[in-house]
């Protein structure tokens, strides 16, 4: 992403190990120079030696609540999206096509004027069901129906592989309902990160239930009393960290057997207004958070519920609708909760919507233009190596048994790699597109995606699905499919240089290799096996042994407190602090495998070594506002930027070597309270 500066370091700040550079200058490491820190020593800071150039030079802009190396990448994806996406809204094309669906939806998006006009007519449909709401039996229809079409209420449902058979589809139902972050915003009054989000809230409940019409006399009494509803729904809800682990969540239900969770909720209605009443079992994720909600349905005045519903409705689709409702939104959901200080422009919006709604079409556009045969080539190669590398290290590993290694290894053989883009194109041809119609083109989108899922149903999983979009800078593990994707977006410059040394590439994005092999190898993925199913395949000393060292980690990382008053959740990012320590480690592995042992050059004033632990921290820049850093402390499975790079390097004896700590550096982890994990 950033172009390199030719200069070589300066000063001491760093112990370089001298060699010959008088080919360096036909070599380019792929390091942002400009981006490091030199007052700042590697081996007492590391993430500010990396990224402090960067990071003190970089401010947020007003358009985000944080500014990263992600943010950086999908601003250029952006640019090329605009591009396509503009084309398509100029020249739409045949009815049906992707360039005719993706350019209505844009088209009408950016007809502000337009939507403006109609304020929040769009929902008064669902408005008028909401008032009409008269009994518990017709106050969980409509939260079926509203549901249904994508608004928040207090369950959720989704269609994926089961958790004990991944060849088959399963309907999932857990909680939801809640405008804050998570729980622990509405049930910690003691803690002032929060306060600011608490005392917002029942004045941004206030001025939506306004914008239904609702008379300005009385909206405070009923937003303090959704707030309480939204609470009682808070305390009934597990928390984070129970809600990661696999068995706690795998509560099978039959059909005949959801009364014992309560009646109110009206199961057979609402599941057949869902249209998953035909299914003989479903998993309820949380059973003691429906037995608590039924509860609420029964004690809760119905007028409060009405309340709450067109609330919901509101705060669902304001972002939508008129710019007056839009700000209402905008001023609690970003400004707020995440520190953003005014909205993005319409234009990026407008293409965030565009792939939310029917991705994979946008996608097709995309890669067709923007991704080269050589980058799909060379992460394939990038991926063998990783992978080769973990099968040898399994070898290694002194706390496991042969019976687990033979089976750990069987699970990394199923391993499939997905690299830039789905082997088959989803098929949006049946979804109707209307020029000019904005939110009945959402509606339709959401509608289109919702009937899509419940086809799945009583058909084998489609393994060549993906779950993110080609445009997506991201990466991800799937334990049902037991998958590594890695989307056409997410391999640019600075995490993917076709032209830079490999040790860059190794670091910046073999690390990310490495992550997302290492989350089926991390404390929950490990549960799953080679074909995705949850299942028992280890011993139960090497579970021990394993749990042993996790317990390590998550007291390692309790101690990082990036924010006044609170630490990172150790138990809630162990998986990802698993996926950074053990996918940076599997990564320099590869690295030094690639070499064929032969001693990489100096590049820059680097040595190889150096350069692979500089681009794996160059990947993770960024920094954020409070409010944001606040709200992913609270929520967010990883852990903050600085600490994905200090806490794993501290533990890799590979990094101690490269910059030679010592003991009293900032960095400087004894050997023995070091952790290994794979």
């Amino acid at each position: 992403m950033n172009k390199t500066i030719p200069y070589l370091l300066l000063g001491s700040a760093l112990l370089v190990t001298a060699c010959d550079q008088s080919d360096e200058t036909l070599l380019v490491s792929g390091i942002d120079l400009g981006a490091l820190d030199r007052s700042t020593r590697p081996q007492d800071d590391f993430y500010q030696f990396a990224n402090g150039g960067w990071l003190d030079s970089t401010d947020i802009p007003e358009m985000y609540s944080g500014y990263t190396v992600y943010h950086q990448v999908n601003e250029k994806v952006e640019l090329a999206l605009r591009t396509i996406i503009d084309a398509a809204a100029d020249a739409p094309g045949e009815p049906g096509s992707e360039s005719q669906q993706v350019g209505d939806i844009y088209a009408a998006w950016m007809d502000e004027e337009t939507i403006n006009a109609l304020g929040i007519e769009p929902v008064l449909v669902n408005l008028v069901a909401i008032e009409a709401i008269d009994s518990i039996e017709s106050l969980t229809a409509v939260m079926a129906n509203l549901r249904r079409v994508g608004v928040g209420v207090p369950y959720r449902t989704a269609i994926y592989p089961g958790l004990e058979d991944s060849s088959q589809y399963t309907v999932y139902v857990y909680q939801s309902g809640i405008t804050m972050p998570n729980r622990d915003y509405y049930l910690q009054p003691e803690n002032e990160n929060f306060a600011k989000a608490r005392d917002g809230l029942v004045p941004y409940i206030a001025n939506i239930l306004v914008r239904t019409g609702m008379d300005e006399t009385s909206d405070r009494g009923a937003a303090e009393k959704v707030y309480e509803l939204e609470t009682a729904i808070a305390t009934a809800q597990w928390d984070s960290v129970r809600n990661r682990d696999p068995q706690q969540i795998n509560n099978p239900y039959r059909m005949g057997e959801l009364p014992e969770l309560g009646t109110h909720m009206n199961w057979s209605a609402t599941f057949a207004i869902l249209g998953i009443d035909g299914e003989q079992q479903v998993v309820i994720e949380q059973p003691s958070y429906f037995e608590a909600l039924d509860k609420l349905l029964a004690d809760v005045p119905l007028e409060t519920w009405k309340h709450y519903l067109a609330f919901r409705l509101l705060d669902g689709t304001a972002a939508y609708l008129d710019e007056t409702t839009a700000a209402i939104r905008f001023d609690y959901r970003n400004r707020i909760l995440s520190g953003q200080k005014e909205e993005r422009p319409r234009w990026k919006r407008g293409i965030s919507m565009v792939n939310r709604l029917i991705g994979e079409a946008v996608g097709k556009l995309y890669v067709a233009e923007h991704f080269p045969p050589e980058a799909k080539a060379k992460m394939d190669e990038l991926v063998r190596n990783v992978i080769a590398t973990l099968d040898e290290s399994i070898d290694e590993l002194d706390w496991m048994s042969e019976e687990t290694r033979i089976k750990s290894k069987e699970k990394l053989s199923k391993f499939t790699p997905k690299i830039g883009y789905p082997d088959e194109w989803r098929d949006y041809s049946a979804l109707e597109i209307i020029a000019g119609d904005n939110f009945g083109n959402i509606r339709r989108a959401i509608a289109f995606e919702y009937s899509r899922s419940l086809a799945k149903l009583g058909t084998p999983v489609d393994k060549k699905e993906w779950g993110m979009t080609p445009q997506t800078v991201n990466a991800y593990y799937s334990p049902s499919k037991n998958e590594i994707v890695f989307p056409a977006a997410r391999l640019q410059p600075p995490f993917f240089q076709l032209d830079a040394d490999d040790a860059i590439n190794y670091g910046a994005v073999g690390g990310v290799i490495g992550h997302e092999i290492s989350h089926g190898f991390d404390d929950s993925g490990s549960q799953f096996d080679g074909d995705g199913n949850l299942v028992n395949w280890w011993s139960d000393d090497d579970r021990a042994a394993f749990e042993e060292r996790t317990k390590v980690l998550v007291e390692q990382y309790e101690q990082f407190s990036p924010v006044e008053g609170m630490h990172v959740n150790g138990e809630l990012t162990l998986g990802e602090n698993i996926g950074d320590l053990s996918g940076v480690a599997m990564a320099y592995r590869a690295y030094v495998r690639s070499l064929n042992g032969e001693e990489a050059p100096v590049i820059d004033g680097f040595t190889g070594a150096q350069r692979f632990f500089i681009g794996y921290a160059m990947s993770r820049k960024g920094k954020y506002q409070d409010e944001a850093l606040i709200n992913r402390l609270a929520s967010d499975p990883h852990s903050p930027l600085e600490f994905r790079v200090n806490g794993p390097y501290r533990n890799i004896d590979a990094f101690h070597e490269a910059f030679s700590t010592q003991e009293g550096d900032g960095m400087w982890l004894a050997p023995e309270d070091r952790v290994r994990i794979w």
